[in-house]
């Protein structure tokens, strides 16, 4: 199976190497990573593709890092929080920017050198545990990543995959309750509708913003407004892109409208209709920011902060635009009226216990 699939032609854009604009070309991101895989007992896959390297499912062994403001990390953690893994997987959250070289640990207490590091890795930048496995890697340092925490090395930077094996390989240290976000039954289905999303809206946001002429940006705009079109449609009469109940499909479509009107819109040039100008897919974005896990695992100010500052080479300045106003996504969104239960059999996760894994006050829609 597989759900993500891009032509590595170009440098990703949530790695730290290179430049994101290639004058005349069409962006490529590339999806080469480390494809290892965290199972129970090591076995096999229960889905995809098996790599070389199998590594156990084991409570408390691995460290998350992500970085609130990228969409693909914080795909991993609204799935985290929906399952209840934060007992068995610890998390660590990067700052909002980084240079050439790494993500570093903003969010860490300074050590005696006045150096913040994460306090459970010891690392300044994430780079030194991808180091730590490799001594020369040669691709960006990108996040999500998992950390095997007794070695301090990279076990696997694959997103796609981080999320569905959390779903299929970690349900022993699921949370009471726990939805399923990868259902059986839904598999195939679920694997195209999640392969457009991540095509032609996931990444053709970035397929825009990045583009190195006027006609790979036109070309680029026009897919991507066609697949919201789509999606919306699908929308009109399901209150969830599967029906009745959240699922993957939901969170990987979520973080890229999470961004749309603060970010993409105006940075990336995706600008033929905000969001907030898109009735289904507003009601529908405004649905989910609204239920426990996505809304409070949304971090404005630090997804305005790295788009603005870090993408130097379409905003030189390194000017963060003060708006939008985010308090629209509070408002009513009447998606209720379509039936569904969020959860289905499950429950909502309760709130989230770790102060340091809260967004912090003022960074979210209040």
């Amino acid at each position: 199976m597989t759900t993500e699939t891009s032509t590595p032609e170009q440098q990703d854009e949530h790695s730290t190497k290179g430049a994101y604009v290639e004058g005349g070309k069409e962006f490529n991101r590339d999806m080469n990573y480390i494809p290892d895989r965290i199972t129970r007992d090591a076995a096999p896959p229960q889905v995809g593709p098996t790599p070389e390297k199998l590594w156990p499912v084991e409570a408390d062994r691995y460290r998350l890092v992500v970085a609130w403001a990228c969409p693909w990390a914080n795909r991993a953690i609204i799935v985290r929080r929906l399952l209840g893994l934060e007992n068995a997987i610890s998390m660590a959250i990067a700052g909002p920017t980084h240079d050439k070289r790494s993500w570093t640990f903003d969010n860490g207490d300074p050590g005696a050198d006045g150096v913040p590091r994460d306090p459970v890795l010891g690392y300044e930048r994430l780079q030194e545990a991808y180091f730590a496995r490799y001594p020369d890697y040669p691709r960006g340092i990108t996040v999500p990543a998992i950390v095997d925490v007794p070695t301090k090395s990279v076990v696997t930077n694959d997103f796609p995959w981080i999320t569905l094996d959390f779903s299929t390989e970690w349900t022993q240290f699921h949370r009471d309750g726990a939805p399923d976000l990868y259902p059986e039954k839904l598999r195939d289905e679920m694997d195209e509708v999640m392969k457009l999303i991540f095509t032609e809206i996931n990444n053709g946001v970035y397929r825009s913003g990045f583009a190195g002429s006027q006609e790979a940006y036109e070309a680029a705009y026009d897919r991507l407004f066609a697949a919201l079109d789509k999606i919306s449609e699908r929308l009109e009469t399901r209150r969830y892109l599967m029906g009745d109940t959240i699922t993957e499909a939901d969170v990987r479509l979520f973080t890229t409208l999470a961004r749309f009107d603060p970010v993409y819109h105006g940075h990336f040039k995706t600008n033929r209709s905000k969001l907030s100008e898109m009735p289904t897919l507003w009601a529908y974005a405004r649905d989910l920011f609204q239920t426990p896990g996505f809304g409070d695992t949304t971090n404005f100010v630090d997804i305005k902060r790295h788009y603005y500052e870090v993408h130097t080479d379409i905003n030189p300045t390194g000017i963060v635009p003060k708006g939008p106003d985010l308090s629209n996504w509070l408002t009513p969104h009447h998606r209720e009226q379509l039936g569904g239960r969020p959860f289905g059999d499950g429950t909502p996760p309760g709130p989230i216990e770790r102060a340091d894994e809260r967004v912090p006050a003022g960074a979210g829609a209040e």
